[in-house]
């Protein structure tokens, strides 16, 4: 959105220079005409902001590739070696759909408990399977992304990559958690976008409508309320939670295909069933 003159050079450069992978990058400008592009970049300007899964589909669209990174342009990779070796983890095995590798703030080096994408965050070094991914800074399998259908691109913001997380377990895939590569992102705070509390209340909604079996969406919005009571501060963010939670139970969320009872065992094996 040519907002961040300073973090979208970096990242960049970053990403241009990775060693032992071949690159075909694209930048998505959306609602504009991309910036401070390398001339080795192609771009695609969108007339409208379409909200970040869908610029994200529009990306994969337009890139070859046997795998797809995702990468938030105010994130930047220190490692040259990091999406090779992002790369290697899923040539180990043919069911892993997605790696995430670990996001530590650049100045304090510290990782935010929603990066990490288990339950138990304690130890945001440990690596393994899990059952959710931060959706900004993730590489996923290109076959398994298409057989998934990609983002869900109507909910604009938020939980998109809860909802390609569990369509590709419920297409038979796993993903992983590979704490040992390193990307940088700013430890900045979600709640700063106004939209924050309506979206997110919404598309909470919006995943449980669309992914979950009937008789566990009431169980997956009851511990979403509590949570969201728990740490919800100040009347106007609870107003916009209840604004979003109307809007998610009243508006067109979508084609309702929900996992199989089968899926539902999986994750709740791998540690994480899909009511929190």
């Amino acid at each position: 959105m040519n907002d961040r003159p300073d973090e979208f050079p970096r990242a960049m450069s970053s990403l241009l220079a990775q060693e032992g992978i071949e690159l075909d990058v694209i930048v998505v400008g959306n609602g504009c005409v991309p910036e401070q592009t390398p001339p080795e970049v192609r771009t695609v300007a969108l007339p409208e902001n379409l909200g970040i899964p869908e610029g994200r589909n529009i990306g994969a669209a337009n890139v070859k590739g046997d795998y797809l990174f995702f990468f938030d342009n105010d994130a930047h990779l220190p490692d040259r070696g990091a999406l090779a070796n992002l790369a290697a983890t899923l040539d180990q095995a043919p069911d892993l759909a997605y790696v995430q590798p670990r996001i530590t703030d650049p100045d304090t080096g510290a990782t935010l408990r929603r990066w990490v994408p288990r339950l138990r965050t304690s130890d945001p070094a440990r690596p393994g399977t899990v059952t959710v991914m931060a959706e900004g800074v993730v590489m996923i399998r290109r076959d398994a992304y298409d057989a998934a259908g990609g983002f869900p691109g109507r909910f604009f913001l938020y939980h998109e990559g809860v909802d390609l997380a569990w369509r590709l377990w419920d297409h038979g895939y796993t993903g992983t958690y590979a704490p040992s590569v390193i990307v940088h992102h700013p430890a900045t705070d979600p709640a700063r976008h106004g939209t924050f509390y309506r979206l997110n209340a919404r598309n909470r909604v919006w995943l449980a409508r669309r992914r979950l079996p009937a008789a566990l969406i009431p169980a997956n919005l009851a511990t979403w309320a509590v949570l969201a009571l728990w740490r919800t501060r100040g009347r106007e963010a609870l107003r916009a939670s209840l604004a979003g939670l109307k809007e998610g139970l009243r508006d067109d969320c979508g084609a309702r295909e929900p996992m199989s009872w089968r899926t539902v065992a999986r994750l709740t094996r791998a540690g994480r069933p899909p009511i929190l």
